[in-house]
C-alpha cells in the first residue's frame, strides 16, 4: 500500500507542476475531478491488484469493484485535497485503506508535497514514516486546536446553518479552529499530535477510512458524531479520549441551538 501510495504520489507531483494543463470535469456543484485523479486511481489499482489478486476495491473515481477474495477491499481516494490541488495549494493527500472481515485493519495516507508517509495497521500502532504516533494529550478545550471541513456549494442550506452553529459555538472555547481541506490529512495530523480533534459531516469512506485506523493506532478516537455508523454517514468525530467528550457536547448544543 506504501508503495502504491508513492507511485501514485510522483504521478500527482508531475500533474500538480502543469495543473493549468489538466483536464478538469465537474461531479456536481464545487465537485471537481481531473485527469490526475484518474491517472494516481489506475496507479494504485495497478500496483494493488497485482499486489493482492483477488482483493476488491471501492474507489472514488472507479466505484466498487468486485475481487473473488469477499474478505478484503481495498479503500483507495487517490487525490484528497482536490481542490487544493487545483488552486496549486500543496496540501493533498493519496490515501489506501483495506478492510479485513468487514473491519478496518490498516491505512496509508500520503502527504505528497511534504513526502511524508503516515501508515498504521491494527495491533501495530501508528507512524510517520518510522517515527511512532501518539494522538496530543491535552485536556482542555481553551489550549486546543481542532480541524474542520466546510460544506461546499450544492450542500443543503441547513448543512450551511448547523455548521455556523457549530463554529459560533467552538470558537469562544477553544485556542483555534483550522479548515486545510483535506479530511485524510486531517485524520493523519491527529494521529500525529499536529490537531486535538476534527469533526465533520457528510464525508465518504474513501475519505476517512485511513485515517480512522491512523488515529485508533495512535491511542485516540475516531467515530461516529452521534453514535451511528462512521462509515455510513460520514460524520466524523476524532481526538483523545478526554477531550471528545468535551467538543461532542459543544457540537450536541450546537446542533439544539439550530433546531431551535
Amino acid at each position: 500500500m506504501i508503495n502504491a501510495a508513492r507511485q501514485a504520489g510522483r504521478s500527482l507531483a508531475r500533474d500538480f507542476h502543469e495543473v493549468e494543463n489538466l483536464q478538469v470535469s465537474k461531479k456536481g456543484p464545487a465537485d471537481f475531478v481531473s485527469n490526475a485523479d484518474h491517472r494516481a486511481e489506475q496507479i494504485i489499482y495497478d500496483s494493488l491488484a497485482k499486489a493482492r489478486p483477488g482483493y476488491g476495491f471501492v474507489m472514488e473515481e472507479r466505484g466498487v469493484v468486485e475481487g473473488t477474495d469477499k474478505s478484503n477491499r481495498f479503500i483507495v481516494d487517490p487525490l484528497d485535497g482536490t481542490l487544493n490541488f487545483l488552486h496549486g495549494q500543496p496540501h493533498y493527500a493519496v490515501s489506501i485503506a483495506l478492510e479485513r472481515e468487514g473491519q478496518l485493519f490498516c491505512g496509508v495516507v500520503y502527504d505528497v508535497a511534504k513526502n511524508e508517509i503516515f501508515w498504521a495497521e491494527t495491533g501495530r500502532g501508528a507512524w510517520l514514516d518510522q517515527r511512532k504516533l501518539l494522538v496530543a494529550g491535552r485536556k482542555r478545550l481553551e489550549e486546543s486546536v481542532f480541524a474542520t471541513g466546510t460544506p461546499w456549494l450544492g450542500k443543503a442550506e441547513t448543512a450551511h446553518r448547523q455548521f455556523a452553529n457549530e463554529i459560533a459555538g467552538m470558537t469562544p472555547v477553544c485556542a483555534g479552529i483550522r479548515r486545510y481541506g483535506s479530511a485524510a490529512l486531517d485524520l493523519a495530523w491527529v494521529a500525529a499530535g499536529r490537531f486535538d480533534g476534527f469533526w465533520e459531516r457528510g464525508l465518504k469512506p474513501w475519505d476517512i477510512a485511513a485515517g480512522i485506523v491512523l488515529v485508533r493506532e495512535a491511542y485516540g478516537v475516531a467515530e461516529e458524531i452521534d453514535g451511528g455508523d462512521v462509515q455510513t454517514t460520514g460524520n466524523i468525530i476524532a481526538g483523545n479520549e478526554t477531550l471528545l467528550p468535551k467538543l461532542k457536547e459543544r457540537l450536541r448544543r450546537a446542533k439544539a441551538f439550530g433546531e431551535d
